[in-house]
């Protein structure tokens, strides 16, 4: 079980290292520009991945397990969550706009969305 869980770490180290080498590549950052943009990006998508985790780790048993208590708990904070999230979205956005500007942000959102979609293409070419 402990080498599943080191195996899947190891994994998700190394598409977090893929996809940071896909977005620096897109945007073209100076060194002073790295610099100041990776420490508040991966900032940001640390804040994310708390959020998210706290979110899945309240998500124990089956929605049908439930009761109606804890179901609309649950329902509250999924509501939470997505609210922080699009919280945090705006401010690191808006810090992050400041150190490469509005032109490499709509980059960078490509970017992401481009980096997503070939995971899940790779994802799904090895499960052909």
């Amino acid at each position: 079980m402990l080498s599943v869980a080191a195996s899947a770490q190891k994994d998700k180290d190394a598409v977090e290292a893929l996809r940071m080498e896909y977005v620096g590549k897109r945007l073209d950052l100076s060194k002073a520009e790295a610099d100041k943009f990776w420490p508040v990006y991966n900032e940001y998508n640390d804040k994310i991945k708390v959020l998210r985790k706290n979110f899945r780790q309240s998500f124990k048993k089956p929605v049908d397990a439930l009761s109606d208590k804890e179901i609309e708990e649950l329902y509250l904070l999924d509501l939470q969550t997505k609210q922080a999230e699009a919280e945090l979205y705006k401010v690191y956005r808006d810090k992050l706009k400041l150190i490469i500007g509005a032109k490499r942000m709509l980059k960078l959102i490509a970017a992401e969305n481009d980096f997503k979609k070939e995971v899940i293409k790779t994802i799904q070419d090895k499960s052909d």
